[in-house]
């Protein structure tokens, strides 16, 4: 197991931008740049012997900073901050002072602003074995987010075919704060239509949205819906093909405890994709919107071909109290874990 880092040659608001190889025993094969802590790729090795990458993005580094990327703009593989999802109207209260955030979809805010986590280059730290360690210091007033945050990710890749993320987070202010991973993922060895997928996510609730996918703060039970994956089934089975899904997930579990959130596989490959996390929802999203050009070897992504599980805490918590806190303050270390592991069924 080893890690390797590679210089790109590129340099960025004043920082080099790096790729970051970990390998493992099993010929697995995960790269991540520094630059928005984006995972590139994941290769594995299928049920019939081939190595086969289960992740969408580019050849290199260009694709994710292209002007026709940034017109699609989906996250490809990227780490998602200050504020997963979305926040109504970008505005928040803490301790009886207002705040406006970027509204960069419409009048709410998605994903952190115009320019998130997943467009900064964080600091790579000392690490040891197939790990990596990612900083970055977003300052007050970062999309008018208050407080000095201060995030660390560590990725670890080991020898049972987990790629684990850990993530904490320290600030010297009162903040609104709510990070995930927005991986698209494929286990189909050709790629085309996740429909096929076979998804279960032990979930019996959904979140309530409104026209703008701003979560309301109604939970809706998934029995008797589309929405419903506590038994297995095909992505595609229930689903409206024209809209997919793009819906927060509430799991069934103990707040902080680290459990499964979703497992998908598909028959072709014989790969099996396993998320674990400490957060309390996953957000399940089809990847309807999806439009991206000049993929790895040239290929087009279109709507419906990856599917998303964004762990996380509860979208626009921020602005409702009965929802778990996405504060954080002085003194408090922000902490969450999720786990991607791969095998074959």
């Amino acid at each position: 197991m080893k890690a390797n880092l590679i210089n790109t040659g590129r340099v960025i608001d004043g920082k080099e931008v790096y790729a970051v190889e970990l390998t493992n025993n099993q010929g697995t094969y995960v790269k991540i740049y520094n630059y928005g802590a984006i995972i590139s790729n994941f290769i594995v090795v299928n049920a019939h012997g081939e190595k086969q990458d289960i992740v969408l993005g580019f050849d290199d580094l260009d694709g994710y900073l292209s002007d026709d990327y940034f017109k699609a703009y989906p996250y490809l593989g990227a780490v998602i901050g200050r504020y997963a999802n979305r926040i109504k109207d970008g505005r928040f209260t803490i301790d009886g002072k207002s705040y406006q955030v970027t509204d960069d979809r419409g009048k709410d805010s998605l994903h952190g602003g115009n320019i998130g986590f997943d467009r900064r280059v964080w600091d790579i730290l000392p690490t040891t074995g197939p790990s990596l360690t990612l900083q970055y210091v977003s300052p007050a007033g970062d999309q008018g987010f208050p407080g000095n945050l201060t995030v660390q990710l560590t990725f670890k890749l080991t020898d049972d075919n987990e790629l684990i993320l850990d993530f904490k987070a320290e600030t010297d202010e009162a903040t609104a704060i709510n990070l995930t991973h927005h991986g698209y993922f494929n286990l189909a060895p050709q790629g085309g239509s996740v429909a096929k997928h076979i998804h279960h996510m032990p979930a019996s609730y959904y979140l309530e949205q409104d026209d703008n996918f701003v979560v309301t703060g109604k939970l809706i039970p998934v029995q008797g819906t589309p929405h419903n994956f506590l038994a297995p089934k095909a992505i595609g089975k229930d689903w409206n093909a024209a809209t997919g899904y793009d819906q927060t997930y509430v799991l069934d579990k103990e707040a902080g405890e680290l459990t499964l959130a979703s497992e998908t596989w598909e028959e072709t490959g014989g790969l099996k994709l396993s998320v674990y996390t400490t957060e309390p929802v996953a957000h399940f999203y089809t990847a309807i919107s999806l439009d991206v050009n000049k993929g790895k070897g040239g290929t087009h992504y279109g709507p419906s071909e990856a599917f998303c599980v964004e762990t996380q805490h509860h979208p626009n918590a921020i602005n409702i109290p009965e929802f778990p806190s996405t504060t954080l303050r002085p003194g408090e270390t922000y902490k969450q874990t999720t786990i991607y592991k791969v095998e074959n069924r």
